[in-house]
């Protein structure tokens, strides 16, 4: 089993600490965690420095991996790539990535699976450059699989999706976790998918930990309240799913964050 925890985690752009304090407990393999917060509230900072591409105090403790500096796989909110590269090209660069270039039967079958799974086989031998949003960040999913990480830390994998595609990318994604014995981390806006798909949530706000553990505790009327600034009821819906009904909007609060229905 593979666990990661971070301790006192912080993280600097330039000489300013962005982000700092972030101490959680541990998350074990097959789990599925939300990582919410409002626009700017430190979430790609930190999916940045538990990747090591940011320094920082604190540290990431990751134990029951074998794969060394290879064991977490980060996938950034900006998923372009080399135009001239077809999508099967620029997934199977990213399978070889540091690890020779000989091209085995198990590569093959593992990039052939992944976008067979996701539902981009049709678009394998187009270019980069003529893919719409979504197409890119499919493309990006897969990229980031095919490299086997046992922590995967996506960066609002499903923005530039509609509904139908982001549920089956949540979906596919809880299957994977589940699976492969992965962890895997999910920055995203939709509290009501967080609620759906997420095991645990951790919350930020500029910069600071705001709450983490299971997502029905953390995500409360008192922190939508607090972080969101709205005034909202979490309610029972199909499927003993629990959802949010909006009631009011404070001035200023940012309504890009915290999908949710709004009360009629």
């Amino acid at each position: 089993m593979v666990t990661i925890a971070l301790e006192d985690i912080g993280a600097y752009y330039g000489r300013r600490l962005t982000v700092s304090g972030i101490t959680t407990p541990t998350f074990s393999s097959g789990e599925i965690v939300a990582v919410i917060g409002p626009n700017a509230a430190g979430k790609s900072t930190l999916f940045k420095r538990m990747a090591g591409l940011l320094h920082g105090p604190g540290m990431v403790h990751v134990e029951g991996s074998e794969k060394g500096k290879r064991a977490i796989s980060y996938m950034p909110q900006d998923t372009s790539a080399n135009a001239v590269l077809t999508v099967y090209e620029s997934i199977l660069l990213a399978r070889k990535q540091g690890s020779g270039w000989k091209v085995s039967d198990e590569d093959l079958a593992l990039i052939d699976g992944v976008m067979n799974a996701i539902d981009i086989t049709d678009i394998a031998f187009r270019n980069l450059g003529e893919l719409s949003g979504g197409q890119r960040q499919l493309v990006g999913i897969a990229q980031t699989l095919v490299r086997e990480p046992d922590i995967l830390l996506m960066d609002e994998p499903t923005s530039a999706l509609d509904l139908h595609r982001q549920m089956e990318v949540l979906d596919f994604m809880q299957q994977v976790a589940r699976e492969r014995s992965m962890i895997v981390f999910i920055a995203i806006h939709d509290l009501n998918q967080a609620m759906r798909f997420a095991d645990r949530a951790l919350v930020i706000e500029r910069g600071s930990l705001k709450g983490v553990g299971a997502t029905s505790e953390v995500i409360t009327q008192q922190l939508l309240r607090d972080v969101y600034r709205i005034d909202a009821r979490i309610e029972p819906c199909s499927r003993g799913q629990l959802q949010i009904i909006v009631d009011s909007v404070a001035k200023g609060a940012d309504l890009s964050s915290g999908s949710a229905t709004k009360a009629a």
